[in-house]
């Protein structure tokens, strides 16, 4: 008999494809937890998520038979712990997931530890900003893909940023304000088994993210960063994930490397956005959302190495505000030595924002050549030779 898995999924998730993908090549039997059931366009059985994570009323037949949940996404990761701690199910603590989705509560639980971490301060509504010294980066406390992010160089730049991150979250909304952190940024990708941290892949960054805003846009591996320091990158985020709790599932982080310590900056118990998954090949040949549910379920976990090619991912953005008409010169780009996908993701008609007003990506370009440099080189020609058109 099948395993039965829970797979806790909003509609505007990007992630379904590939979990649904993974659970039908592991033979699982898929339950969907979703915000609007109807809204899903997937064929797996699906429930709405509010009633059991509130606790309302009996639990859903479909829930019967359920071994694991896991969440695929930022907002789904509350909503997974809630409701693998109502099914009695392995999974993160509450709080841990609580302190991995609101950045003020990871600032407070990272307090005292000794590890690296920028200043900080919160800044409530109708309160005055905080002065932690310039340059400083405003954000929200919860929220991925630099969304609401800004780099502040003087009081009337912060006073700025902070009134229009209000804008886009409501007048209400509590901020975050934090030192601002020069040199590179990496991402890191872990699981969490029993408390223990399986590092998976450090990527580069490899163009500047200085502000005043921080729309990601390449990520590459293997990265260039020497293996020591990988292992000293390793060791923060073990000692992180220790300090608030986490237990079980994917990790991603993200550092920054000026201080000549890595800093942590931020720590979601997720895997990786958007599509960026696809870019990691493992030599066992499952897919990190394999890896993911076979940890789930507490089955072995095959080979963690992943293959030697370089290889990276393009995220792609919008340069201005409006709706979005077509993206253009996808065939040109696939013809680019190096490039293996083209993955266009916003459809004709979607209202799309650049950073720090939008939180979509319009799509993800993958690219593997023999060496780092020709990797950026096909991503980068492919950004130049790929046309968005938006208009007002």
């Amino acid at each position: 008999m099948s395993a039965r898995v829970l797979l806790v999924m909003p509609t505007s998730t990007y992630r379904a494809s590939a979990f649904l993908r993974a659970s039908e090549r592991l033979g699982l039997d898929v339950t969907l937890a979703t915000d609007d059931p109807a809204g899903l366009p997937v064929g797996a059985p699906a429930i709405a998520w509010e009633p059991v994570v509130e606790g309302l009323g009996p639990l859903p037949p479909a829930l019967r038979g359920v071994v694991a949940v896991v969440g695929v996404d930022e907002t789904s990761v509350l909503p997974a712990a809630r409701i693998a701690a109502r099914l009695g199910l392995p999974g993160n603590p509450i709080d841990a997931a609580i302190a991995t989705r609101d950045k003020s509560r990871l600032r407070q639980a990272l307090e005292g530890t000794g590890l690296p971490q920028p200043r900080w301060a919160g800044w409530p509504p109708d309160c005055p900003a905080p002065d932690l010294g310039y340059p400083c980066v405003v954000k929200p406390t919860s929220g991925s893909a630099s969304f609401g992010v800004i780099r502040a160089d003087n009081r009337e730049e912060l006073l700025l940023a902070g009134a229009r991150v209000r804008r886009l979250l409501g007048d209400r909304a509590k901020l975050l304000v934090e030192s601002y952190l020069p040199g590179p940024e990496i991402a890191v990708e872990a699981l969490m088994r029993d408390g223990e941290l399986l590092p998976l892949a450090v990527f580069d960054k490899p163009d500047p993210l200085d502000g005043p805003y921080f729309a990601e846009s390449i990520y590459q591996l293997p990265s260039r960063l020497p293996s020591a320091d990988q292992e000293a990158v390793a060791e923060v985020l073990a000692a992180a994930a220790s300090a608030i709790n986490l237990r079980e599932g994917p990790v991603h982080a993200e550092f920054r490397l000026g201080s000549g310590t890595p800093t942590l900056i931020d720590l979601a118990s997720r895997s990786i956005g958007g599509r960026c998954s696809a870019v990691l090949r493992f030599r066992s040949g499952a897919s990190l959302e394999e890896l993911i549910l076979r940890q789930a379920l507490g089955m072995p976990l095959p080979d963690l190495q992943l293959e030697a090619d370089p290889a990276g991912v393009l995220m792609l953005t919008a340069e201005r505000a409006g709706r979005l008409v077509s993206i253009e010169g996808s065939e040109a780009v696939l013809r680019i030595p190096g490039i293996e996908a083209v993955d266009l993701t916003a459809t004709p008609g979607s209202v799309v924002a650049p950073a720090p007003d939008g939180d979509r990506y319009l799509g993800f370009v993958f690219a593997r050549a023999g060496s780092p440099d020709g990797v950026r080189a096909a991503l980068e020609a492919a950004r130049d030779r790929l046309v968005i058109t938006v208009e007002d």
